[in-house]
């Protein structure tokens, strides 16, 4: 599952994810489960306003190795081909 955002283009981290799913740059958003419960809603959100397929990922640190940056994440996106 989280392959795809290890090889493809992506967005890292909640502002930059919003900004590019309303401008409609994303294929697909994760979330951690972990986040921060206005994080979350926020996400959702826009993913449901976009049409994004939202998918959640066990723990932030998870994430954000799935990103290749050291520090957990939150949320992330990967671009559309």
């Amino acid at each position: 599952m989280l392959e795809k955002l290890r090889n493809g283009s992506k967005v890292v981290g909640t502002r930059r994810l919003l900004r590019a799913i309303r401008s409609g740059e994303i294929a697909e958003a994760y979330i951690a489960q972990d986040a921060d419960l206005y994080i979350v809603r926020q996400v959702r959100q826009a993913c449901n306003e976009a049409g994004v397929r939202m998918v959640e990922v066990p723990t932030m640190k998870e994430l954000g190795q799935a990103c290749g940056v050291e520090v957990k994440t939150a949320s992330a996106g990967l671009k559309k081909a």
